[in-house]
């Protein structure tokens, strides 16, 4: 469906050329000639983006349209032109939520770039509403525990404020939802929740997906693009996994945090932001310091509020309460009763992955079971190598070469973490206390599946977030 674009101009043939333009490029043009007829067509036609000039004789100018626009809750991108613009207009519409200033005489290209960016921002905002509606209606923190208590508490803090805040634990413990949370409780709570898995996007793309860039500023770039910055601008911006972020890319995160102005790749002048800064590792950082992995004054930067989410063997208190919770999400209108037994079993498990793993237990006994679960269904589905610590062998020496014995252990240790990290390699890395690349050559080596390493150019299978 064609994205609908809502022309504010006084002047006939400015309406005439810019909507003979955009129509041309496959929008639909909906056509105001001023502020009064402006209020009129953005209720009535629900535009995704609007041109609006600024002077507009004798009836009410353009930031005066904008003001109205605002406060009729209608949060179209807003593109403000004028041949005639002070310093002071362009503050004021900025203030009052436009998206861009644009100077005429207009020129086709900088009309469609600046449309296409604002259709994207608009696209993203929405995605991003969306999601907050997601995460608060179904994926709450649940529990009463003391240590999720203490969590709450802090939260309860710290949301209000602007601080920047560290979140970590281990891998699964729920680190976005508590920086939804915080969001959510804070006074950019109406603004956007921008999430961003530093771990999962590709060296050599990530200042452009986290800075932006210009047209043309590298092979491929045939538009502008909003980083996650721009595109948090007023509300927040959540750093998960940012212990994994390379050391030329943590200076250029500094450099944001220090200023809050971003340089798009390509472009020539800062934008200025104001993002919320929430940051989360399963990494023990003051370690990376010591090793040279990690900038101490980036650490300073992040950790000025910290949070430690305990992981679920250290709160299996709430365990009935989540696992009626993740239950419903997969059956809502009927769904499964666990047995004591059965939370009997899911109690004496030591989940490596926490509330990620449990949730995936939980939704497979809700797909593949019946009303009742049982004890022997939990135990059939748990990883039983997962679910005892290793030990030596009981009697006697192994009947195989000491290479192939040590081989085949190895490969059973790294098919049993890629199975609990549900095929995510990085996930698996962790969870085996060592770096992904060394993973990739151990899983080459024994001939196990997925072992192509995607960052060094090849494509592995199973190494996305899930």
């Amino acid at each position: 469906m064609a994205s609908r674009i809502l022309l504010v101009d006084d002047e006939s043939n400015i309406r005439r050329m810019l909507g003979a333009l955009l129509r041309a490029e496959g929008f639909d043009v909906v056509e105001a000639a001023n502020g009064n007829a402006a209020l009129l067509e953005a209720d009535r036609a629900d535009p995704d983006a609007i041109f609006l000039d600024l002077l507009m004789p004798p009836g009410p100018d353009g930031l005066s349209t904008l003001e109205s626009l605002r406060q009729r809750t209608i949060d179209a991108p807003v593109i403000m032109m004028s041949g005639k613009a002070q310093l002071a207009d362009a503050v004021r519409a900025t203030q009052l939520g436009a998206f861009q200033f644009l100077e005429k005489p207009l020129t086709p290209e900088t009309v469609l770039v600046t449309l296409r960016a604002a259709l994207e921002f608009h696209r993203a905002r929405g995605e991003n509403r969306a999601l907050r509606d997601v995460l608060s209606k179904r994926d709450r923190m649940v529990g009463q525990s003391a240590p999720l208590m203490r969590v709450r508490e802090l939260i309860a803090q710290v949301a209000p404020t602007d601080a920047r805040v560290l979140i970590t634990g281990e891998s699964g413990t729920g680190k976005e939802l508590v920086a939804a949370a915080i969001h959510e409780g804070s006074r950019r709570a109406r603004q956007p929740f921008v999430a961003v898995n530093c771990a999962a996007i590709p060296r050599d793309l990530l200042e452009s997906e986290m800075f932006g860039h210009e047209r043309g500023a590298f092979t491929g770039a045939v538009a502008r693009h909003l980083g996650r910055f721009e595109l948090a601008d007023g509300g927040t911006i959540f750093l998960d996994e940012v212990g994994d972020l390379q050391l030329d890319a943590q200076a250029k995160l500094l450099r944001v945090l220090e200023s809050g102005e971003v340089f798009r790749v390509g472009g020539t002048s800062p934008r200025q932001v104001d993002v919320r800064v929430i940051a989360a590792t399963n990494r023990p950082l003051e370690t990376a310091i010591t090793d040279g992995a990690f900038r101490q004054d980036l650490y300073f930067r992040i950790n000025l509020f910290p949070i430690h989410l305990p992981p679920l063997a250290d709160r299996l208190d709430d365990l009935p309460a989540l696992v009626s919770h993740l239950a419903a999400r997969v059956r809502p209108h009927r769904p499964p009763h666990f047995t004591p037994s059965a939370l009997g079993a899911l109690s004496a498990y030591h989940w490596p992955g926490n509330v990620r793993e449990l949730a995936n237990v939980v939704e497979r006994l809700a797909i593949l079971g019946g009303d009742e679960i049982s004890g022997e269904e939990i135990r059939g589905v748990l990883p039983l190598p997962a679910a005892r610590p290793a030990s030596a062998p009981q009697s006697g020496l192994p009947q195989r070469p000491l290479s192939q014995a040590l081989d085949d252990y190895e490969r059973e240790l790294i098919a049993t973490a890629v199975t609990q990290a549900n095929g995510n390699v990085a996930e698996a890395a962790r969870l085996l206390k060592t770096d992904r690349p060394n993973l990739y050559r151990r899983m080459r080596r024994l001939g196990l599946d997925g072992a192509r390493d995607p960052v060094n150019g090849d494509r592995g299978t199973g190494d996305q977030e899930p």
